[in-house]
């Protein structure tokens, strides 16, 4: 009797996954507002999965928080219906430094930044996701229409914005940017530059790539007080500065370089006034003169050693030179044969 022969039964191919996209939290002082939080991104995982066929994750880093914030989430977070993990900073090294590690760690198809407050209304993820998916844009920002905060806190934060917009970055919204998202391709270039003290959205617009504008209107605070206090915006815009522009350098020269000008025109008024004997004083005239003239080119001299100890600084930034976007390559046709007649 023949031998039977053995069926090949194969698995059925499995369907593919959903894109997931990867939701950084940086968590300070949060303890209160955190279930509405994961309420809210309950109702934006099932927008996505329903609307955009994609899955949500939650990244949340606890960046040092005196409250019990990393308590309420590690009781909370196993029983949301989305995958998260959490992540706690050994102490407090600044929202920023808390993006990069969820940037860092998590896993997915597209990345967004959201802050714990609320201010920002996380259904704001899911205009990102669906810019991101169109295949249209690389980055999604959230830019401010309104703000429901008090005048004095609003009109700070358009202050701060108007002096980045004009010494840092003009392409940055009026209004600033908090949250983003960006595909893989720019999470990876992004977690790649780790420069310290830089502003992070500089770096963001730095990288170029397509952007995507989604207008939203900012909440006001409901729990806590804001860590955002005004010495860490001074110091986060001196960061921006000096990370991201020569001006003061630039500002510096041109400072000097007018001390000489005017130092021209006032040595030819001192000596005309020293030869009219309208300067009583022995030895104003040479040394009004020398001050003005070697305090200029102090002041320029200063100015171009600072251009070069800048192009030093940047060198050692290790920023890559470009980035591409896409790359595509084209066949030549083949070319046809021709008969001999």
């Amino acid at each position: 009797m023949a031998p039977l022969k053995m069926l090949n039964l194969q698995d059925p191919p499995e369907a593919p996954a959903n894109p997931v996209m990867a939701v950084v939290v940086p968590v300070y002082g949060n303890e209160e507002s955190i279930p509405a939080l994961l309420d809210a991104l309950a109702d934006v995982a099932q927008t996505l999965r329903t609307t955009l066929g994609v899955d949500l994750e939650a990244m949340f880093v606890v960046d040092g928080s005196p409250d019990h914030s990393e308590a309420v989430l590690a009781s909370l977070l196993p029983h949301c219906p989305f995958p998260a993990q959490l992540v706690t900073h050994s102490r407090n090294f600044g929202s920023f430094a808390a993006i990069r590690t969820g940037l860092a760690h998590a896993e997915a198809d597209f990345y967004g930044v959201l802050a714990a407050d609320l201010q920002e209304p996380p259904a704001l993820l899911a205009n990102f996701a669906a810019a991101l998916t169109a295949g249209d844009h690389d980055i999604a920002v959230g830019v401010r229409t309104g703000r429901d905060d008090p005048a004095a806190s609003a009109w700070a934060s358009r202050c701060f914005w108007s002096l980045y917009r004009r010494f840092v970055n003009p392409e940055i919204p009026a209004g600033g940017v908090d949250v983003f998202a960006c595909s893989r391709r720019v999470r990876d270039a992004l977690v790649a530059l780790g420069e310290a003290n830089t502003s992070l959205i500089g770096q963001l617009y730095w990288l170029g790539f397509r952007r995507a504008e989604v207008p939203y209107r900012r909440q006001r605070r409901q729990h806590g007080r804001s860590g955002w206090t005004f010495a860490r915006k001074v110091r986060y815009m001196l960061d921006s500065v000096f990370a991201f522009t020569d001006l003061p350098i630039r500002l510096l020269a041109l400072l000097g370089a007018t001390c000489v000008a005017v130092s021209v025109g006032w040595a030819a008024a001192v000596v005309f006034a020293k030869l009219v004997g309208g300067v009583p004083v022995s030895g104003y005239a040479a040394l009004a003169v020398m001050t003005l003239f070697f305090g200029g080119i102090n002041a320029v001299g200063v100015g171009i050693a600072g251009a070069y100890a800048w192009r030093a600084y940047e060198n050692t930034k290790g920023r890559p030179l470009s980035l591409t976007s896409s790359q595509r390559v084209f066949r030549a046709a083949a070319t046809p044969r021709r008969h001999a007649a």
